[in-house]
């Protein structure tokens, strides 16, 4: 009975999805269910951030595999993540550039948040880069009760840049500043020290940052060309990037509702373009300038706005 029920949940996920089409024979259902059940290749290596890492040992290659195959069948996250980016990938690669960042540092933020831009992990780590509330402060952002700028897709980046070259500095590796991202510099250069190596790659850590690099492996494999693993979207399906107009504010607000009122806008779509808003209002005793997002009406309706597409890739 279990076996019935699984099969038929299967054939209707299937039917979803447009791979499995009511009337086939069998022998062909059977076929086509073995197609969506088999497992994905093992590259023989990978190229991440300029670094080429030789996939042959069994450690690493069984790693890589784990982390596809968990990607590649996690749908629902995996299918929001590759939409997301077609939102937030053209915000963030140009800022990741202008630091002096390998862009492949991208799919870390997929690894961290999903681009989900409300995210917000059980230790509290907030926004697409799931930075901690003490080292958002050390990098530079605003975090209180009224302001959390780990919520803003480019002051958040322009911060996980800053993480990212300091660890550079100090370990001259990419995959080892991508595991400090995920334990902590203090613990990586414990650990290296400890061990008497030289990168995170050859070290024995927790199960979480031992599978973390591979995560962002997968997810450049995927989002570099999602067909080659049987995702695949229509131009249409994609999130597109927002347009806004920029206001400058200088000084308190008392209620955000009202500003947004007028300013032509309502409140809820004030505070999804400016996640980084966290309160009914701003007090702002030091002064400080923000820059607040209005979406253009045409932003706002799918038929009236622009639809680029950020990777030709993504779509069939």
């Amino acid at each position: 009975m279990k076996r019935f029920i699984l099969v038929m949940a299967t054939l209707a996920w299937l039917s979803a999805f447009g791979q499995f089409k009511p009337g086939m024979h069998p022998d062909e259902e059977e076929k086509e269910i073995t197609m969506q059940a088999a497992c994905p290749e093992i590259p023989t290596s990978i190229t991440f951030a300029g670094q080429k890492t030789d996939l042959d040992r069994i450690d690493l290659a069984e790693r890589m595999d784990r982390e596809l195959i968990s990607v590649l069948n996690g749908h629902t996250l995996t299918l929001l993540t590759i939409k997301r980016a077609n939102r937030y990938f053209p915000v963030m690669a140009p800022i990741l550039k202008a630091q002096n960042v390998p862009t492949d540092f991208l799919y870390l933020a997929c690894t961290e948040s999903n681009l989900n831009p409300r995210a917000l992990s059980p230790a509290k780590a907030a926004g697409f880069w799931q930075l901690l509330a003490g080292t958002a402060r050390e990098y530079g952002l605003e975090v209180n009760e009224e302001v959390d700028e780990r919520y803003d897709v480019e002051l958040s980046t322009v911060a996980a840049c800053k993480y990212l070259k300091s660890a550079y500095k100090r370990y001259g590796d990419w995959l080892t500043v991508a595991a400090s991202y995920n334990a902590g510099m203090g613990r990586i250069s414990g650990e290296l020290s400890k061990q008497m190596q030289k990168r995170s790659i050859d070290l024995y850590l927790t199960e979480e940052t031992s599978r973390y690099v591979f995560r962002l492996f997968a997810y450049k494999l995927l989002l570099e060309n999602p067909g080659n693993y049987n995702f695949k979207l229509r131009a249409d399906q994609l999130y597109f990037p927002v347009e806004y107009t920029v206001v400058e504010v200088k000084g308190a607000v008392p209620s955000w509702a009202e500003w947004a009122s007028k300013h032509g806008i309502s409140y809820a779509r004030l505070r999804e373009a400016n996640e980084w808003i966290r309160s009914t209002k701003l007090t702002n005793k030091a002064g400080k300038t923000y820059k607040v997002r209005l979406p253009k009406a045409e932003s706002l309706s799918r038929s009236k706005m622009k639809k680029p597409v950020y990777n030709q890739n993504w779509i069939k």
